[in-house]
């Protein structure tokens, strides 16, 4: 009877099924190279943009709405960076779970304290955003909060495995604020220095580099420029100054590169996010190669090549 039972038990055991991963819908890649350092194996990630994808523009394919109506949590950027297609996939996902509100949503931009929160909302000045700017994630101290956040929520989620969720965020943080002493010290020469940008992306990133904007490309967030007002932009550099153009990988080259052969200032290409560029492989080497990037720019000689 015991060998009966025994056999039974182990039939039991050895039928039972593995533990299913947690199922995470990343908006952007940053957010899904987070769940990575944080999951383990114990997720499951799925990104729904790229790095050469603007985060503004996406289509809510049936491939990202099946893939939503599957997961167990969603992180994505908030402060109505998703706004033109995330509300539609969570309606057509149809998945209560990751519904805002819910402990299977997670905002970056909820965690972290907000810059650019306009005083005032109007269409006619572009694609402006009424909770602030959402590029919280070219500001590594904002990632080091948004992963204590998530490493909460994922405990929460999977209960089972929450022990596992800690022991990874201490890991992480472990090493992200040693890699963001170093940032800080390298960058150190960028402190004070003026850029134009294209879009109004790198708020946060000045912040924390001590960085200025004095101009952008966009005469209004996600507005194109046109020739007369590039002239127009042309005819301040003298004035204001710049020692660099700065836009995302993602974004159009030929208006800053326009910008840059006129007045002899470099245009740099940064990564913005996971994938922007060869180098930027994960979070360590999105600012890697940022910081490195940044200062060739600002060592370069106005009218060097």
């Amino acid at each position: 009877m015991k060998q009966l039972l025994a056999a039974a038990c182990a039939a039991i055991l050895f039928t039972a099924p593995a533990h299913a991963a947690l199922n995470v819908f990343a908006c952007e890649p940053e957010w899904g190279a987070l769940a990575t350092e944080l999951g383990g194996s114990d997720v499951n990630v799925f990104v729904a943009t790229t790095g050469k994808q603007d985060p503004h523009q996406v289509q809510a394919r049936p491939a990202l709405i099946a893939r939503l109506r599957s997961a167990d949590i969603a992180v994505c950027s908030g402060a109505e960076l998703e706004i033109g297609w995330m509300p539609a996939l969570l309606r057509q996902a149809g998945n209560g779970k990751v519904q805002p509100g819910s402990i299977g949503y997670l905002a970056a931009a909820e965690q972290v304290p907000r810059l650019e929160i306009p005083t005032r909302v109007d269409r006619s000045e572009g694609d402006v955003h009424p909770s602030g700017n959402p590029h919280v994630q070219t500001d590594p101290r904002n990632i080091r909060i948004v992963a204590v956040a998530l490493a909460a929520r994922l405990g929460e989620i999977d209960a089972g495995h929450a022990a596992g969720y800690a022991q990874r965020r201490d890991d992480f943080l472990r090493r992200w604020d040693a890699a963001i002493a170093r940032w800080q010290a390298a960058a150190a020469p960028l402190n004070g220095a003026k850029a134009i940008i294209y879009h109004k992306s790198w708020a946060y990133m000045f912040n924390w580099l001590g960085m200025t904007e004095v101009g952008t490309i966009e005469p209004k967030p996600g507005i194109p420029p046109s020739a007369t007002y590039i002239a127009q932009l042309l005819d301040q550099i003298p004035r204001l100054q710049p020692r660099m153009i700065i836009y995302a990988a993602y974004q159009d080259p030929r208006a800053p590169q326009v910008v840059a052969e006129k007045s002899g200032l470099p245009a740099v290409l940064l990564p913005f996010t996971v994938g922007g560029t060869d180098a930027a492989k994960d979070l360590f080497g999105l600012f890697d190669d940022t910081i490195a990037r940044l200062l060739t720019a600002a060592g370069r000689p106005r009218g060097a090549s």
